[in-house]
């Protein structure tokens, strides 16, 4: 069909070799950039080789296989901004912005909006080829307006799959070129599904349009059912900026129509690097995790007033329920997780006791709680967001937090808190200087404390949600 036609061009991007994994990878490996600073560009990928070789199972491979792992994170999502004239490389914003929130889906929302064709992401010679067939294409804001153009044209709820946002949309240069109206694409795929064309559905076929659907679905852009992929209007504020956006980064135009050579392409990826690292100044892309998770605000609410009489002494609840912050959530959550194990334990008296310590007062640890002996536990809260659940057992303990953890011993618990649409795990690690003491945990003075744990070092705890 399409292939033979006039029409066909097939789009590339880079492909992750560890996909299936993506979520931990990147969290990693944002937090792995985010350490290193400002430096030659040689020592600076010497040195993330060196701290992708430590991600698990990553100790056995093959040098260039880390290193592969390394040009394509690099090159797919930007985390690296590279200075080629001088021979200098530097963390993202957008890497170092990762690793600070822990917010998997704000970041492949940021990243999905600055993606495009021609952009930096792609081999020279492949860059050529795009610019040399005038495409200009924004993969997931088109997704986007042929999934709303098909509910408009249709009355319902309307999907793609993966065949069809290659074969009509990735693959064509109606879309890719001419920017066709949405409309056509929709009836174009209405009228192959009428006439029940059997598309090509091989795997090296519809990968790459296919990936983009996969990176909208953690982005919360889309919600997939079984092959079928639907636009979420639930965050219909974040489609419209999506669907209505005219960001565009111009610095391939002016080589369409000329006959150039791949050298002129070099500086240029400098400044998409550049581009795609630039902070778009407001909210908008932060995940709003009460309506992520179907939390009614009300409740939320109750979570935190409720748990905690005295809360408000040093914590405006009211302030609480709209934040949005990945941090402040999972603490809050922990608190009244908190206060439901205590009120569980038969020390409902004691829950006055629990309280969630403002990060000014710099003591080391997010949550003051109790035992229900009344002896005191400090609690620090990781909390990471993700579309789906996470198996991610790293994190980091500041200066401060390591040496509170070292005064404190026994009383000392980190809670790692993985939040995603599936489920919400907590892992309770106990003392964790005892547990590297005790070689149960692998810890790496970076800056503080880089902990790797093991399932051995702690214990999985139900998530207790308060209630009065």
């Amino acid at each position: 069909m399409l292939r033979d036609s006039q029409y066909y061009f097939r789009l590339h991007q880079v492909r992750p070799r560890f996909k299936n994994d993506i979520e931990n990878v990147l969290l990693y490996v944002a937090t792995e950039i985010s350490k290193l600073e400002t430096q030659s560009l040689d020592n600076f990928n010497y040195l993330l080789f060196n701290a992708i070789r430590l991600y698990t199972g990553n100790a056995t491979k093959e040098a260039k296989t880390i290193d592969n792992w390394r040009t394509e994170i690099a090159a797919l999502f930007g985390f690296i901004i590279e200075d080629n004239i001088n021979n200098i490389g530097k963390a993202g914003e957008i890497a170092k912005k990762l690793a600070e929130e822990q917010d998997l889906v704000q970041f492949f929302k940021y990243f999905l909006f600055y993606f495009q064709y021609p952009g930096g992401h792609i081999k020279s010679y492949k860059l050529k080829e795009v610019i040399d067939n005038e495409i200009k294409f924004k993969p997931a804001q088109y997704f986007l307006r042929v999934l709303e153009a098909g509910e408009k044209l249709t009355g319902k709820r309307f999907s793609l799959n993966k065949a069809e946002a290659t074969h009509f949309i990735y693959n064509d240069l109606r879309v890719t070129r001419d920017n066709c109206n949405p409309d056509e694409v929709v009836e174009r795929i209405l009228q192959n599904r009428e006439n029940q064309i059997e598309l090509d559905w091989q795997g090296d076929i519809i990968r790459y349009a296919g990936d983009i659907l996969d990176y909208m679905v953690i982005a919360d852009l889309l919600v997939q059912h079984a092959s079928d992929y639907y636009i979420n209007w639930g965050i219909r504020e974040t489609i419209t900026a999506f669907l209505d956006s005219q960001l565009w980064f111009s610095g391939y135009d002016h080589l369409f129509g000329t006959n150039f050579n791949v050298n002129v392409l070099k500086p240029i990826e400098d400044n998409w690097y550049r581009y795609v690292n630039k902070d778009l100044g407001d909210e908008l892309f932060k995940t709003d995790v009460l309506k992520y998770l179907g939390i009614e605000e009300d409740a939320y609410s109750r979570l935190i007033s409720g748990a905690i009489s005295d809360l408000t002494k040093n914590f405006d609840p009211d302030n609480v329920k709209h934040t949005k912050e990945i941090g402040d959530f999972g603490e809050n959550l922990i608190v009244g997780h908190e206060s439901m194990r205590v009120k569980i334990g038969g020390r409902e008296d004691l829950i006055h006791l629990i309280k969630k310590i403002p990060t000014s007062f710099a003591v080391g640890y997010d949550i003051q709680s109790v035992e229900l002996d009344a002896k005191k536990r400090y609690i620090e809260v990781k909390a990471t967001i993700s579309n789906k659940s996470l198996n991610f057992y790293n994190f980091h303990l500041t200066p401060n937090e390591w040496s509170t953890a070292e005064t404190l011993r026994e009383s000392y618990f980190v809670y790692r808190l993985m939040i995603s649409k599936v489920d919400r795990k907590l892992f309770v690690l106990k003392d964790p200087v005892g547990n590297y003491k005790k070689d149960t945990i692998r810890m790496s003075p970076r800056n503080g404390a880089d902990i790797v744990f093991k399932e051995e070092s702690g214990e999985w705890k139900e998530l207790l949600i308060w209630k009065q």
